[in-house]
């Protein structure tokens, strides 16, 4: 376990000079009420104030931020948009904050390779709106595509919709430009499929910012298909949606996507978007997506269509033309926020489970939530068992955040339980690091150490992320729980 303290006697004065000497007075924030904006990520429930943050440009930019952290032992955490569900880039007591929001160019574009190369802060919706004119997209599309910044996807290795066919961030990220802990700059990948030697890319792409900061990204474009239709099947069951999923599957039909929605979900997107698609009193609705050749996504199109009928579908209603397809997409992007109109918080987490499993699991999370007390909406990847169980609560009841906390964590061991995994698309960051060992031996996680201590001997990139430490479980509602007793505002 790397255990390096960062040095406490810094002079913050100092230190902000030399960033202002790098990226102007404007790219540095100091000022508290403004550092509030930096406090958390999509995780709000944990929060810290950063000492300083940095808003750099280039490369180059990164690795004089990044050098003067690295001779004055500071610990450094890049943030993107700030979109992340796991704490991923949330701060920690006396560290520096480096934010990529500024760095947005596109830098290079080769329609003939199928490739285009980003700056981090690009947003991840932006690089299929510059191809698209040309017949092409960018597959990996989190429902916050449209803030989200392809820096922060490389970090967390992001899915979306589209990722049960196409794959999720690191099937599509050729190279890398990396500023490594240290402040040196190094290039790894390439702009070809298959390079020779270690494979660098795969292991920074989900590394959660803990061994550097990727400043260029060269990514794989895509053909947009010949064909594209989208289905909706409403069931009276959860479980005779998620056993069509499998037979979906089991036919040999790999859909471009397939999500499920059950009824907590439908209603509370009909309340806020008002797609007035998703049947209210349907029990689970599945969205399938069928892409290739015009013979071959008819054909897909009327197997599935019966494959639903043969589970208890009551309707399927398929969608060929983009704006139709676009609506019934539409709910599904925005369930999270639709959430907001349910309770005052929700907590979401992010397993994954073989398929075959969905219909137990689903059945447990419900038991879980009664034994709880709480309710749990699921809106999932079903295709490729990817849970997001939400969890609705009210953090302004004593004692509900620790509660929610810990009936996330057993609906992540029950994951693990039944063959599966504690993220799929999220990423550990601070919130699931203590459930690490659920997954993987003391041995494993050691030899992960091995890994990050080869890159930043110091442990300033990003430390306290990933890898458990012993108070990490049930902190942040323990952390709150202490502000409050003592009368602390959290603002």
């Amino acid at each position: 376990m790397l255990t390096t303290p960062p040095n406490t006697q810094t002079n913050w004065s100092l230190i902000a000079r030399q960033f202002e000497a790098i990226v102007g007075k404007n790219g540095v924030v100091r000022r508290k009420e403004e550092l509030l904006v930096y406090e958390c990520d999509g995780l709000t429930s944990y929060r810290q104030r950063p000492a300083i943050v940095v808003l750099p440009r280039t490369t180059e930019d990164v690795a004089a931020i990044v050098r003067v952290c690295a001779e004055n032992q500071i610990p450094f955490i890049a943030r993107g948009s700030g979109t992340g569900l796991s704490g991923g880039a949330l701060p920690i007591e006396n560290c520096v904050l480096i934010v990529t929001a500024l760095m947005k160019q596109i830098l290079d574009v080769d329609l003939d390779n199928q490739r285009i190369v980003v700056q981090p802060g690009v947003i991840n919706s932006w690089v299929t709106q510059t191809v698209s004119g040309a017949g092409f997209f960018y597959a990996p599309d989190p429902s916050s595509q449209i803030i989200c910044s392809i820096g922060g996807n490389v970090a967390e290795n992001s899915g979306g919709v589209h990722c049960l066919k196409y794959g999720v961030t690191t099937n599509h990220v050729l190279g890398l430009k990396l500023v490594l802990p240290d402040g040196s700059i190094v290039d790894v990948g390439g702009s070809v499929p298959e390079m020779p030697g270690y494979d660098l890319t795969g292991v920074f792409v989900g590394s959660e910012g803990t061994l550097g900061i990727a400043t260029e990204v060269t990514l794989r474009l895509v053909k947009v298909p010949e064909s594209i239709r989208v289905l909706l099947a409403d069931f009276t069951s959860v479980e005779a949606a998620g056993a069509t999923v499998s037979d979906i599957i089991s036919a040999g039909i790999i859909p471009g996507g397939m999500e499920m929605m059950d009824n907590m979900s439908i209603n509370a997107v009909e309340n806020v978007v008002a797609t007035n698609c998703y049947p209210r009193d349907a029990a689970a609705i599945l969205l399938v997506e069928v892409d290739g050749l015009e013979i071959e996504v008819e054909t897909n199109t009327k197997r599935i269509e019966a494959i639903c009928y043969q589970n208890g579908a009551r309707h399927v209603r398929v969608a060929t033309d983009p704006d139709e397809r676009l609506t019934l997409w539409k709910g599904r992007k925005a369930a999270f926020a639709a959430m907001g109109k349910m309770a005052p918080d929700y907590y979401v987490q992010d397993g994954v489970i073989p398929r075959t499993r969905l219909e137990y699991v689903l059945q447990e999370i419900e038991r879980l939530g009664q034994h709880y007390g709480y309710n749990v909406a699921n809106v999932f990847h079903a295709g490729d068992g990817n849970l997001h169980p939400l969890i609705l609560y009210d953090n302004s009841v004593p004692g509900a955040l620790e509660t929610v906390e810990e009936l996330g964590g057993e609906i992540l061991k029950l994951c693990v339980r039944v063959g599966g995994s504690i993220s799929g698309e999220h990423g550990i960051g601070a919130d699931k690091r203590c459930y690490m060992p659920e997954m993987f031996t003391p041995t494993d996680l050691e030899t992960m150490q091995w890994v990050r201590q080869a890159f930043d001997p110091q442990n300033i990139a990003n430390p306290t992320k990933i890898f458990p430490t012993p108070r990490t479980c049930g902190e942040a509602a323990r952390a709150e729980a202490a502000q409050q007793f003592e009368g602390v505002e959290r603002f």
